[in-house]
């Protein structure tokens, strides 16, 4: 059933196998891709006017004849204007193209067309700025609402257009996914129905309705594949500890926690009671003292004669967490092991075997935690740092390396409660929204090039008096087209022309690990003074003696990366600063960077990021865990996320029971790629 929906995407009229690669880059493959490729907006074509009617700057279709024929005019080397008179029953307008000769062959004097673009009235003349046309009659692309989709270079509108013109028949024979209990309740559409007015609707109505059906439907095929993740943790058995005196760990550090840190603690420790295995997400701040709280958990796990890891993003973050969990460790005796992708093969079998045996109590590593060759003896708990990084289907397999056990996961990407209690909806969730005492609040000041000497003399001046300094770019490759500094060529000039008597330094995600492990080293050892980096060291690097923090092309980074980037310093005692070259006079840019001079609020940024940049560029491609979602808005479709979690909880109350639920359960598993889903 359904099955044509499978057909290659080159069976579709007027797709060989050039287009065909260009729909590959947008992920359309086949005909059910295609169908499902939603436009991003529709477009309103149907203002139709008089040319009498017209206003100063109005987008209008207009009926009219060309009256004369189109002249051109050679302005200037690589410019010239097309221009033909337009005249219907009321009065003439000038038509106005920009270098498009097209337009000499395709219009005909004398004929009726219809023309769609902005108008204006310019010395005393009405004129309608590039307008597209069509004969009338055809009313293929005018008179009519039109999709606009998301592109790739060299693939247009038009081609995205007619291939969905030709599928969409399709939509009439597919089979509904939707209980039609549901589609009763909320008042929901025919898939049909929806299918073909999300793509070439009716009218704004028929538009809207087909969108609500969409959306709940993509939410609560993802509410309820997360909710079936929770609630199979519910039906287990999770290790039982007994033994819950953390005092002693707490009682031997240099330093008071905060009551947030404590209050988390406990969450954890009442967690650590129940029968069934933790499920909880720590989200705080950068600098909030999310490590010690995992150092925390991991100590009662030992306690109680089980092992505990911890999965790192990068080999930078492991290697830091393990050295200082050796620290907070050596009074308890408690072993721990480093495993990451760049050891040795004997060194790897020397960890395999010893967290085998059980003589390494806690393994700290990157996602060479979840190779094969890695078994425990008794893994008690499974943490999670820097969640965002990591996808649904790799922390389930650190979690399988143990029988049912514990599982933390942290972030100190500040997302809002209301997103985070969906986004992470198999997870309970704490907050530490308290940073420790002594914690400096970093000053942040966007600049533009003007500024660029003050900036780099005042970095001397930091380097001077003892402190570090970081400057971050976007890219590695010079890269014309957006015009940003890459860190090779950025590095060789800061070096020749700027700090030619200071130790300077670069990373990037290319180089291999070992050279990383190095350069990072030479920083933290203040053997290097100035690091030029991509956002390499955006997670989790820790050097107090930094003090100065400057980023390049900021506009191109979220508010959510400016802030964990900000947080690399202000992590000692010294007065910090965080310095934003922008040369975007972009009016949203100047917005969303004045945010980072305003506040330090990690959850304020993020919330603010989210209202201006949307649920996709926030959490960056692919990197926040979920299945990506087509139509839905976590943001602006909070009323359809609600009634989508009310219908879950029904689905689930009545447990999957009725053969309806089919569809439904084919695509949770399809959505969340896991054919292991037990319904």
């Amino acid at each position: 059933m359904n099955d044509f929906l499978d057909l290659d995407i080159k069976s579709v009229k007027g797709v060989g196998e050039k287009t065909a690669k260009l729909f590959s880059k947008i992920g359309v493959n086949t005909v059910g891709d295609l169908l499902y490729y939603f436009p991003r907006r529709i477009e309103d074509r149907t203002n139709f006017k008089k040319i009498k009617e017209v206003f100063d700057r109005e987008t209008v279709c207009i009926k009219a004849t060309v009256f004369s024929d189109i002249s051109s005019n050679i302005v200037r080397k690589g410019l010239i204007i097309h221009t033909a008179i337009l005249k219907d029953d009321t009065g003439i307008i000038n038509a106005v193209w920009y270098n498009n000769s097209y337009v000499k062959i395709s219009l005909k004097k004398g004929k009726e067309y219809i023309f769609y673009g902005q108008v204006t009235h310019k010395f005393n003349k009405w004129e309608i700025q590039s307008p597209i046309w069509e004969e009338v009659g055809k009313n293929l692309y005018l008179g009519r609402l039109l999709p606009v989709y998301q592109l790739t270079k060299s693939l247009n509108q038009k081609t995205i257009q007619k291939a969905v013109l030709e599928v969409l028949p399709y939509a009439d024979k597919i089979t509904d996914t939707m209980p039609s209990e549901i589609k009763a309740k909320y008042n929901l559409a025919q898939l049909s129905f929806a299918l073909k007015n999300i793509h070439f609707p009716k009218d704004i109505k028929s538009y809207e309705i087909a969108r609500r059906r969409l959306v709940f439907e993509e939410l609560l095929v993802l509410i309820l594949g997360l909710m079936l993740l929770k609630g199979r943790k519910l039906k287990e058995k999770g290790p039982k500890f007994t033994n819950f005196s953390v005092s002693h760990f707490t009682n031997s550090l240099s330093f008071k926690l905060t009551g947030a840190q404590e209050r988390v603690i406990n969450e954890i420790i009442e967690d650590f009671k129940k029968d069934v295995p933790m499920g909880r997400l720590i989200q705080g701040d950068v600098g909030c003292g999310k490590t010690v709280v995992a150092a925390a958990a991991l100590y009662i796990a030992v306690i109680n004669g089980y092992q505990g890891t911890m999965m790192a993003p990068t080999e930078i973050l492991a290697n830091q967490h393990y050295e200082s969990f050796k620290k907070l460790f050596e009074p308890f005796n408690i072993s721990v092991g480093l495993l990451s992708g760049s050891l040795t093969k004997k060194a790897k079998n020397e960890i395999y075997e010893k967290t085998k045996n059980g003589e390494i109590d806690i393994l700290i590593g990157t996602h060479a935690l979840i190779e094969e060759g890695v078994t425990f003896k008794n893994l008690g708990i499974a943490i999670t740092d820097e969640q965002h990084r990591f996808g649904v289907l790799q922390r389930a397999k650190l979690n399988s390396k143990g029988e049912n056990p514990h599982i933390l996961v942290m972030t100190a990407t500040p997302i809002p409660r209301s997103l985070a209690l969906i986004i992470y909806g198999d997870l309970d969730i704490s907050i530490i929204d308290e940073l420790p005492p002594g914690r400096q609040k970093v000053s942040t000041y966007v600049v533009d090039d003007s500024y660029r000497n003050r900036v780099y003399n005042f970095i001397k001046k930091e380097i001077e008096q003892g402190r570090q300094a970081y400057i971050v770019c976007p890219l590695v490759e010079e890269n014309e087209e957006l015009e940003l500094k890459s860190v090779l060529e950025f590095f060789k000039d800061l070096k020749e022309n700027v700090f030619p008597n200071i130790e300077i330094s670069y990373l990037h995600g290319k180089m291999k690990a070992a050279q990383k492990d190095k350069i990072m080293k030479d920083f933290v050892e203040g053997k290097s003074k100035v690091l030029v980096s991509t956002t390499v060291i955006e997670v989790g690097v820790n050097v107090p003696n930094a003090t100065v923090m400057v980023v390049e092309n900021a506009e191109r980074f979220g508010l959510s990366q400016l802030h964990q980037l900000r947080g690399r310093v202000g992590r000692g005692k010294y007065k910090s600063y965080c310095i934003l070259f922008s040369e975007s006079g972009n009016k949203t840019t100047q917005e969303r960077l004045d945010i980072m001079q305003k506040t330090n609020d990690g959850f304020k940024i993020s919330e603010k990021d989210l209202e201006l940049r949307g649920p996709g560029e926030f959490f960056g491609q692919k990197q926040h865990g979920l299945p990506s979602l087509k139509i839905a808005n976590l943001l602006s479709d909070l009323k359809t996320l609600k009634e989508a979690k009310e219908a879950a909880f029904q689905i689930l109350k009545e447990g999957f029971s009725k053969n309806e639920y089919f569809y439904l359960q084919k695509q949770i598993k399809n959505l969340f790629d896991n054919e292991s889903f037990s319904f």
